[in-house]
C-alpha cells in the first residue's frame, strides 16, 4: 500500500469511528475517557498557563481537548483543525457556544500560535511501509514546529510496548521514542522532554521554545 492509499484508509477509518460513536473518546479511537484524560494531561505539560495563550489542536477530532482545557480554567484561545469534515461538524455541534474556539478542516486557515498539540495523529499507519510512515511523521512535525512560537507536544505508540499484550498490530505505528527525542532536540529546540512514565503504551514529546 502506498502512503497515499494509507492516508485515504485513515480518512475512511476515522469517518466511520465518528459516525458510529459520535463525539465521545471512542469516536476518535480512544479506548475510553480515562485513557484520553491521561494523555491530555501529558500533552498540556508543554503549556505555561500563567499567562493567556493560543493553541492549535492539530487533529482535533470532536474537540475533546477543548473541554479538557476549559475545565482547567485557563485563559486561552483554541483553534481546532482536523482533515475530516465530519470531525469538524461534530466539534462545532459539541462546542458551538464556545466563544474562545474555532474549528476548521482547512490547513490554510491555520495561523502561527503559541502552542501546537497533536494527540494520537500518528498511530494508524494501516498498510503503509514503516519507513514511508516515519517520513510522513517527520514532514508533519516540521510543519507543526513552524506553526508554534512557544511549544509543541505530540504523542506516539512506543516500540517499548509489551509485544504479547499489544500484539504489535501491523496496522499501527510503534515509534522509537529515542529517535524522536533526538530529532526534536537536533531540529526544533534545546528544551525537549520525553515522557514515558504514565502507564500507557505510548510516549509524549514536549518541545519548549526559548522566547
Amino acid at each position: 500500500m502506498s502512503l497515499e492509499d494509507a492516508l485515504e484508509h485513515y480518512k475512511r477509518y476515522f469517518n466511520e469511528k465518528i459516525e458510529t460513536h459520535g463525539p465521545v473518546p471512542q469516536g476518535v479511537d480512544y479506548n475510553g475517557p480515562d485513557a484520553q484524560f491521561l494523555r491530555f494531561e501529558q500533552l498540556v505539560k508543554v503549556i505555561d498557563p500563567d499567562q493567556p495563550f493560543d493553541l492549535i489542536d492539530f487533529g482535533c477530532g470532536y474537540g475533546g481537548l477543548l473541554s479538557f482545557l476549559q475545565e482547567k480554567g485557563w485563559e486561552f484561545t483554541y483553534h481546532g483543525y482536523d482533515m475530516l469534515e465530519k470531525m469538524i461538524l461534530a466539534a462545532r455541534e459539541a462546542h458551538g457556544l464556545a466563544s474562545n474556539a474555532d474549528f476548521t478542516a482547512s490547513e490554510t486557515d491555520l495561523a502561527t500560535s503559541d502552542y501546537v498539540i497533536a494527540g494520537a495523529i500518528f498511530n494508524n499507519k494501516f498498510e503503509a511501509p514503516v519507513e514511508k510512515w516515519r517520513e510522513q511523521t517527520l514532514r508533519v512535525l516540521q510543519k507543526l514546529n513552524g506553526l508554534c512560537t512557544r511549544g509543541l507536544a505530540f504523542n506516539m505508540l512506543s516500540n517499548y510496548s509489551d509485544a504479547d499484550r499489544m500484539s504489535m498490530r501491523p496496522d499501527l505505528y510503534f515509534a522509537d521514542p529515542l529517535f524522536y527525542f533526538d530529532y526534536c532536540k537536533r531540529n526544533f529546540s534545546r528544551e525537549v522532554a520525553l515522557l514515558h512514565d504514565y502507564g500507557l503504551y505510548d510516549f509524549t514529546i514536549l518541545v519548549r521554545k526559548q522566547v
